[in-house]
Formats: structure tokens, C-alpha cells, sequence
């Protein structure tokens, strides 16, 4: 491939338009429409899901296992930062020891987590993650000696560089330093894709029981790729918790925010890294026009808190399932699919899937296909 044509790819265009966001926000501002400028939202929202968004595809896309509950290690992530860093604690690691130490939390706790579970499968398994999220929230709650309760922990300390923190007034600092982790995350999640061990999990995926006869030890690779999740989860958390300036109440990570990352996946498409960022720009910038609408439409006086109506955010969820429906009628792999995906659809590739967790014919009980995608024996 040509230099020019690698940077004519869709990931390379949505990041060359992300760097390019600060400098379309200063013009909207120096033409009187501040109002509308949606960097500190695509900071705290777009970013911050997109992470998430990559931590479940690997659970969901690349291994096919169901999980629901990303939002309590996103949780998970929030208040290990706070706790180690804020200053009615003895800790205060700041947010570097911080952006360290709640991943390797995250990881435990997946540890924790999917040890006993990983032999449920399919609908079993969903309901323990869902279930594991309720019980963190719940723990958070009650456990007002260490988490504060409702009231949630603040103030935390911002990312700063040489004793100088950002600012809080300005949001470009915080952009930058965000949209660095992202970019370093998505290089790690893409070389853990092609390497031995996401073979494993696309094996798995395919066929657990032909894995399993190819060598491949079925339960590790799955365990592996819940942890692996928990830690990008809980590094979204301290990125979440870091611009927010608190915890915010336990409620706040309920089992919505597990349905909108699973949202993501399936509107950017499952297995597809690609996909997984350019669902969370499709649906958390969606979210953020509403916004922006509203507050628009209530400056012009064209509505207000008894106009229902005339209020773009209480339609939200119903544009929002109408995307979702409309979708999965005329894209039902999302909108960039997995390569593997789109050529099992196109009827291009041998022993292609057709669906990420979809079981194909090359890959039935009994006539297990040797190669790559096994990823060769365990050790």
C-alpha cells in the first residue's frame, strides 16, 4: 500500500480530524458561535467510550462472550484513582501513578471475576457480569468510610507535567494528553489482535470446542481477554474521573453505560477496531449535537423546561433506537465490519465467519480446520 493511500484510510482521516477539532472549535468561537464548540465533550465523552469501546471488543469481538459489565470496572478505575490520589488520602500518587496503578486494579479484579465464570457461556455469563456490575454500585455506595458514599470523592488532581497541572479553564491540554492514550491504546489493542494471542481469542470465537482440539486452552484465552478489558476499562475510569474533578455518585456507572459501550460495538461493528472508534464517534457525538441543540433552541427562546416537545434531548433514546434499528436492517455488521465479517458476507475468503461469535461451517464440531487462526498450541 502507498503512503498516500495509508493516509487515505478511515482511521487515519478520523484522526487527522480529531488533532484538527481545538483549531475548528477557535474558529467557531471567533465567529460568535462558541456555543457550539465540542472539544471538552469529545475529551470527556467521545474519547473516554471510544477506550471502553475498545476494552469490551475484545471480549465481545474478538473472544464472542457477552459482557455487561464494563461499567463496574469503569467504576472500579474511578475511585482507585481517587483513592490514590486525592488528597483526604494518604496516597497521593497524582494522575500518572494513578493512570498506572487503576489498570493493574482492573486487572485483578477481571481476574477476580472471571476465574469462577468463565465456564458459563452465552446468556449465563451475561447475567453474572450483569450482575457484578449491581454489586460494585451497591458496594460503592454503602461503603461511605472509603468511597464517600453519594456524596463521591472530591477534588482530584488534573494530569500535570514537571509540577505544572492543566488548567482547568482550558480544555486543549486535557485533549491532547487524552487523545495520546487513546491512539497508545489503540496500537496496543491492534498488535494484541495480530499477535499469538488474538488468534486465540478469533479461535475461540469461531469454535471452542475445534480450539480446544487444536491445543488452544480455551479458558485462559478467554480469562486473559476479560482482564485485559478490566484494565482498559478502569483506565477510561481515571481518564472519566480526571476532567469531572469527582467520582460523582456510584449511580453514575449503571448498567446503561455497559448497554451504550455494547451500543458502540454494534453500530461501528464488532471484532473491528476501526469500528469501535468510529462507533463512538457516530454515537456519542450524536448524544452531544442533542446537547447542543437544546441548549441552542433554549437561547432562542423556541423552548424550555415545559416544552417537551420542542426539546431535541427528550428524543434522544428515540432516535437513538431508530438508528439502531435502521442499522441493523441495512448494516447489520456495523458500519465498518471486521474484515473476516465483510468478506464471509461478501462470499469472499475461505473459513471466513459470518458474524463475530458466529460459528462457521469450516469451523463445525468435528472438522476442525488447522492454521493460523488457532494460533498454535499453549504453553
Amino acid at each position: 500500500m502507498t503512503p498516500v493511500k495509508r493516509l487515505l484510510k478511515p482511521e487515519w482521516i478520523l484522526l487527522g480530524a480529531a488533532l484538527l477539532l481545538p483549531l475548528w472549535d477557535a474558529g467557531l468561537s471567533g465567529i460568535g458561535l462558541r456555543s457550539w464548540s465540542v472539544g471538552n465533550e469529545v475529551c470527556q465523552r467521545v474519547i473516554v467510550f471510544a477506550l471502553m469501546g475498545l476494552g469490551l471488543n475484545i471480549v465481545v469481538g474478538f473472544t464472542g462472550l457477552l459482557h455487561l459489565g464494563v461499567a463496574a470496572f469503569m467504576a472500579i478505575g474511578v475511585y482507585t484513582y481517587a483513592i490514590s490520589s486525592c488528597s483526604i488520602y494518604p496516597f497521593q500518587v497524582g494522575f500518572w501513578g494513578a493512570l498506572v496503578i487503576a489498570p493493574a486494579v482492573g486487572l485483578f479484579a477481571g481476574l477476580l471475576l472471571g476465574s469462577p465464570t468463565l465456564r458459563l457461556r452465552g446468556d449465563y455469563l451475561a447475567i453474572v457480569t450483569l450482575g457484578f456490575g449491581e454489586i460494585v454500585q451497591d458496594v460503592l455506595r454503602n461503603l461511605d468510610p472509603i468511597t464517600q458514599g453519594t456524596q463521591g470523592i472530591n477534588p482530584l488532581p488534573p494530569p500535570g507535567f514537571f509540577g505544572h497541572p492543566l488548567p482547568a479553564t482550558s480544555y486543549q491540554g486535557w485533549y491532547y494528553v487524552y487523545l495520546a492514550i487513546l491512539v497508545a491504546v489503540v496500537f496496543i489493542v491492534r498488535n494484541l489482535e495480530k499477535s499469538r494471542l488474538g488468534r486465540q481469542w478469533v479461535a475461540v470465537r469461531e469454535d471452542e470446542l475445534a480450539a480446544g482440539c487444536m491445543g488452544i486452552n480455551a479458558t485462559r484465552a478467554k480469562l486473559s481477554a476479560f482482564m485485559i478489558c478490566a484494565a482498559i476499562c478502569a483506565l477510561a475510569g481515571v481518564l472519566y474521573a480526571s476532567k469531572l474533578e469527582t467520582t460523582a455518585e456510584p449511580t453514575q456507572y449503571d448498567f446503561m453505560v455497559s448497554i451504550t459501550v455494547l451500543c458502540i460495538l454494534i453500530v461501528g461493528g464488532m471484532g473491528s477496531i476501526r469500528g469501535v472508534l468510529f462507533g463512538a464517534a457516530i454515537v456519542m457525538g450524536f448524544d452531544i449535537f442533542l446537547k447542543k441543540a437544546t441548549e441552542a433552541m433554549q437561547q432562542a427562546g423556541l423552548s424550555g423546561s415545559d416544552s417537551v416537545f420542542l426539546t431535541p434531548s427528550n428524543w434522544k433514546f428515540l432516535f437513538f433506537g431508530l438508528a439502531l434499528v435502521i442499522t441493523m436492517r441495512f448494516r447489520p455488521l456495523g458500519v465498518f465490519p471486521a474484515v473476516r465479517s465483510s468478506a464471509a458476507r461478501d462470499g469472499s475468503g475461505s473459513g471466513a465467519s459470518t458474524a463475530p461469535g458466529a460459528p462457521s461451517a469450516s469451523s463445525a464440531p468435528g472438522t476442525p480446520t488447522p492454521g493460523p487462526a488457532a494460533g498454535g498450541s499453549s504453553s
